[in-house]
């Protein structure tokens, strides 16, 4: 029912989450005392069953949370930034003086189900003014993405300020520096997503080439008409909120999104368009089987972050390659660069 209240749709959306796309349900955190933005109790039991030793465990964790203090005017895009390093290439350290770094991964990304992932609800965090996030997606402990949830009637750009007011320094601002991807929803409008500090012009939402996606609403009784189908693995579901969150949060796509398409650029944090995210998949393809292409962009949908994002993945891939970037104005090579 579109009309249901948000207590309603936060039930369902955390079934969903659980059941459909397999995160485990760690609880209601409302009245749990201190909640943090990593639970180091589950981050160190899962690094320890990887193999790492307590004494090299303590300095992983040192680390961590030496990337993560906002203290002496630090702004939250630089301790993000700092802690998205780690969380992408690995923690580098060593157990003894006298031994080689090693590279700890707190994300293994090559074996999506050796990763716990999870969610809890109402997850109070105490700052200069305690604020409580719906929803929280944890990977091995590590809080990476938030979820804002509202009745269809209320709009979903009220879940968006909400989140940026969350992130303001009198309310809640340290729990994001760990987080990648920040998101509101609601059952009328679907799912909005953006980064930490997108600001609300930017949320994006999801579309993918599926003629079964845009769900009609009956205008005599406002319910859904017949479920639809998703377009991911064959699920199923009713609304276009539970369609989005699907496509977006199932654990492959999640973790490829964190891994792969995540820039920072000069003090604004960004996330792929879906056009450049199927774009930049296609182009992978297309490169894979050394065959010529291109990507037909329209002005204003993106094409100088389609570049980089591309080019960071083709070194990833190619070590030897060579990439030549070509423009023709100016203020391109200014960007680009």
């Amino acid at each position: 029912d579109v009309g249901q209240n948000e207590r309603a749709t936060q039930n369902r959306i955390l079934k969903l989450i659980s059941k459909k796309l397999g995160y485990k349900y760690l609880g209601d955190f409302q009245d749990r005392a201190n909640n943090q933005n990593i639970e180091k109790e589950i981050l160190k039991k899962w690094l320890l069953g990887r193999g790492i030793s307590e004494t090299l465990y303590t300095k992983i964790e040192r680390q961590i949370d030496q990337a993560l203090a906002l203290g002496g005017g630090r702004k939250l895009y630089e301790a993000n930034k700092e802690f998205y390093t780690l969380l992408r290439y690995g923690v580098k350290d060593k157990e003894n003086p006298n031994d080689k770094n090693k590279t700890v991964w707190l994300i293994d990304w090559k074996n999506i189900d050796n990763n716990e992932f999870a969610i809890a609800e109402e997850v109070t965090i105490k700052g200069q003014n305690t604020k409580r996030p719906d929803i929280v997606l944890y990977v091995n402990g590590i809080a990476l993405a938030v979820l804002e949830l509202k009745r269809s009637s209320v709009g979903v750009t009220e879940g968006i300020r909400q989140n940026l007011d969350n992130q303001k320094a009198t309310f809640i601002r340290d729990f994001f520096t760990t987080i990648q991807l920040v998101m509101a929803g609601n059952d009328s409008q679907g799912l909005k997503y953006g980064t930490v500090e997108t600001t609300e012009k930017y949320y994006l939402g999801w579309k993918e080439e599926n003629p079964d996606y845009n769900s009609k609403i009956d205008t005599k009784d406002k319910k859904y008409l017949s479920a639809l189908e998703c377009g991911c693995d064959g699920e199923v579901v009713s609304g276009i909120l539970d369609c989005d969150i699907i496509r977006l949060l199932n654990k492959k796509r999640f973790l490829e999104l964190i891994h792969d398409f995540i820039v920072y650029d000069s003090g604004t944090k960004k996330t792929c368009r879906q056009n450049q995210y199927f774009g930049i998949k296609k182009a992978q393809e297309h490169i894979a089987r050394r065959a010529g292409g291109l990507i037909w962009h329209t002005q204003g949908s993106g094409k100088s972050l389609t570049m980089v994002m591309l080019t960071k993945l083709l070194k990833l891939t190619y070590t030897n390659a060579k990439i030549i970037v070509v423009t023709d104005r100016v203020d391109l090579d200014e960007q680009i660069h």
